[in-house]
């Protein structure tokens, strides 16, 4: 069997229709957008279909759309120009956002002397909507909610409209890191009492390096990155044409296959999940597994084992791709800081697969067969 890759939390392989589309784009559009001649004109002209086209996803405004280099650039846009153009004076989030976020609001702390505020969660990582009230309640300064939509490590969904109706009664700004819910979930921005959303195209079968933001045309900042006039003088630096044009093809076909996928990886997802109950005693799971679960994300934390300190390794041996955490710290495994905010039993072993529609019935097999091969549940003929 071909190796098996259930790491599509981290990056997803790109579609050949997306590929396509970004060979032609490379091939024959080779005009830089800002120029005004011909070839310039018709890079621009593509750029803007791109921005209509995520925009229509959304049901957001062309205007409200920024491409940007990927979700660590949206995020760190938002929180930053925020504090700097938008008068915020404290910072209300949760304790497993993305290294994104958290370094973001660390340095913004450190550096500005903004208050920040951790809530509390419980230990399938879902925050209590009382306490957000409560903390938004007891300011008198102008303050940023910043609360992602789906854990990447362990798929815990928050609920955004609830979330953004807390910010309107209490008129705080609202940001969701929803890079790895967009294109596996509806998100209707005018149903949201949202103000900034960050996404990114390698999560949905696009290109790596490129992303958006969609910032409220009631609460405009002044440009992060400063250089042309790009993006409406939003953001300085010629635009990634091939990838700006590559996701939008990915995010409008993960829309048009919304529905089916999410019902075959649904489907795989709790196949796995019931495999790995019948044949590994004392498995368990982090954060939430059924309706409140994004359903591409399954973190599985592993019984006390001495292969544990091994595991993943031994998976890629056995040609799985799996994940620690976070891909975005990879390297030598650190402990997660978002399972540790869950404050569950430290012995155990977290692996997170993530699953797309591209992954079979067949593979999650093969996948419990050297599972229960490393822990010595069944020995092979």
């Amino acid at each position: 069997m071909n190796r098996i890759y259930l790491d599509n939390a981290a990056t997803t392989h790109i579609d050949q229709e997306v590929i396509d589309i970004m060979v032609d784009v490379m091939q024959t559009h080779y005009g830089n957008p800002s120029s005004i001649h011909t070839e310039g004109r018709k890079a621009r002209a593509l750029i803007e279909v791109a921005r209509k086209s995520v925009a229509n996803a959304l049901n957001a405004s062309i205007s409200e759309i920024y491409f940007t280099s990927g979700g660590t650039e949206s995020n760190n846009t938002a929180l930053k120009c925020a504090v700097r153009d938008l008068n915020i004076k404290r910072i209300i989030s949760t304790k497993f956002e993305h290294h994104c976020v958290s370094h973001s609001l660390s340095h913004i702390q450190r550096h500005q002397g903004i208050e920040v505020v951790l809530l509390d969660n419980c230990e399938k990582g879902n925050i209590d909507l009382a306490q957000l009230e409560e903390s938004l309640a007891s300011g008198n300064t102008k303050t940023l909610v910043s609360i992602m939509h789906a854990n990447n490590e362990i798929g815990t969904i928050s609920d955004m409209k609830a979330i953004g109706e807390l910010c309107r009664q209490y008129n705080a700004i609202y940001h969701s890191d929803t890079v790895q819910t967009i294109g596996h979930l509806p998100i209707d921005v005018s149903q949201l009492n949202i103000h900034f959303l960050s996404g990114a195209a390698h999560k949905i079968h696009g290109p790596k390096g490129t992303g958006f933001l969609y910032i409220n045309s009631d609460n405009l900042i002044e440009p992060f990155i400063d250089g042309g006039s790009q993006e409406k003088n939003m953001r300085g630096g010629t635009e990634n044409l091939h990838g700006i044009v590559g996701m939008a093809k990915s995010l409008e076909l993960a829309y048009q296959h919304m529905d089916e996928r999410k019902t075959y990886i649904t489907e795989l997802k709790n196949y796995f999940i019931e495999q790995l109950k019948n044949n590994i005693p004392n498995i368990d799971f982090n954060g939430e597994i059924g309706e409140n679960s994004l359903y591409t994300v399954l973190n599985v934390a592993f019984p006390e084992h001495p292969k544990n300190e091994m595991l993943l390794m031994n998976l890629d041996i056995n040609g799985i791709s799996a994940s620690g955490g976070s891909a975005c710290t990879s390297g030598a495994e650190k402990g997660s800081h978002v399972i540790a905010a869950l404050n569950k039993d430290t012995f155990r072993k977290a692996v997170r697969f993530s699953f797309s529609h591209h992954n079979t019935f067949e593979e999650i097999d093969y996948v419990m067969q050297k599972l229960k091969m490393i822990y010595g549940i069944e020995v092979p003929a």
